[in-house]
């Protein structure tokens, strides 16, 4: 069984520190927010080497994505 990653979590909490999805997008190595967007709303999945870097941004751990 695979761990669901909470993307409600992750939308919350980046707006709840005020970070846009591009500013997010910057910190993942990504050129635009839209493609952030894709990931924080479900149509690709994050994947494990971006836990570290996303946890830092939102300055929680990662055990609170799941």
């Amino acid at each position: 069984m695979k761990n669901k990653i909470n993307l409600e979590f992750i939308k919350n909490r980046r707006t709840q520190l005020g970070i846009s999805s591009q500013e997010m997008a910057e910190s993942l190595g990504f050129k635009d927010g839209s493609t952030y967007w894709n990931y924080e709303n479900g149509k690709y999945r994050i994947k494990a080497d971006m836990l570290p870097n996303l946890a830092k941004k939102l300055d929680c751990k990662i055990t609170n994505f799941f």
